[in-house]
């Protein structure tokens, strides 16, 4: 059985084998890659009445062959009921993440990573948090193109999930579990490993999938408190972009009381620009 350690990117945003894994909106993929969300856009009501509309960005970039860094940030538009709206920053965030293990026959790939949430980055009009958060996060991937011909139909499957822990640097914020997963069948798959049923484009090249991000309090007194979605929604591939739509259904009255939206682009980088994207900084081309 053949395995990949620290060897190299198992392809350029996010192989393992012949399966790909998509950039996802609400859970994070396992990949570590040169990649841009412009814009993530959000619309939802939150469980205090209040409107909120978002628009963000993230930028990935590769530094060590297996090892990105991340930055992303988010403007926030609030309206609390019965309020004026107001509007603002939300606190900067930088992430790491390692490709740590790919094993490209079973389609398997373990990362671990460690998101930073800055404190006191963000806008006081909204209420931002002044303390900085840091969360190591571990990351996997699998695809079922190792199952047996006769379920083939199956193959197309993949899912995706993460695992974090929160840490705040000072006292009043609580301890957070984060967690989610998403399952996808992903429809270029069937079509170029699976078998060839005829699907037109853009049909062909559409992933459809449902996430479903967590957050579990642990402390503070919101022990045992879990707020989270369901997000049903399906992302279209092209070459250079992938253009994907979310619905947000809350899983509880403490998550929120009406159904959101999320749109974003991904855009791939290393096919846009090889020249300077697609390898990293340090350690080979």
């Amino acid at each position: 059985m053949a395995m990949t350690f620290h060897a190299r990117p198992a392809r350029a945003h996010g192989y393992a084998g012949e399966r790909f894994f998509p950039p996802t909106i609400a859970t994070d993929d396992p990949f570590a890659a040169d990649e841009l969300a412009l814009p993530t856009v959000t619309a939802l009501k939150n469980s205090d009445g209040s409107c909120e509309f978002a628009a963000g960005f993230e930028f990935d970039k590769l530094i060590f062959p297996n090892l990105s860094i991340g930055v992303s940030e988010t403007h926030s538009f609030l309206t609390p009921h019965g309020n004026r709206r107001m509007d603002g920053w939300e606190n900067l965030q930088l992430s790491l993440k390692d490709n740590a293990f790919v094993n490209e026959p079973q389609e398997f790939i373990a990362s671990v990573g460690l998101h930073t949430e800055i404190g006191g980055t963000g806008s006081r009009s909204i209420g931002r948090d002044s303390r900085s958060t840091f969360e190591p996060v571990f990351f996997f991937g699998k695809g079922l193109g190792d199952l047996p011909d006769f379920l083939g139909v199956f193959k197309p499957l993949a899912v995706t999930g993460l695992v974090g822990q929160t840490f705040p640097t000072a006292g009043g914020a609580a301890n957070t579990l984060d967690w989610g997963f998403s399952v996808e069948y992903q429809l270029p798959y069937l079509e170029s490993q699976v078998k060839d049923i005829g699907l037109s484009k853009p049909l062909r090249d559409m992933i459809p999938l449902v996430e479903l991000p967590f957050s579990t309090g642990e402390n503070r007194g919101e022990r045992g408190m879990t707020t989270g979605g369901i997000n049903p929604g399906v992302l279209w591939e092209t070459k250079w972009a992938q253009f994907g739509v979310e619905a947000i259904i809350p899983v509880n009255k403490a998550s929120g009381t009406h159904v959101g939206a999320v749109f974003q682009i991904w855009l791939f980088l290393d096919d846009l620009d090889p020249k300077h994207f697609g390898h990293p900084i340090f350690g080979g081309k």
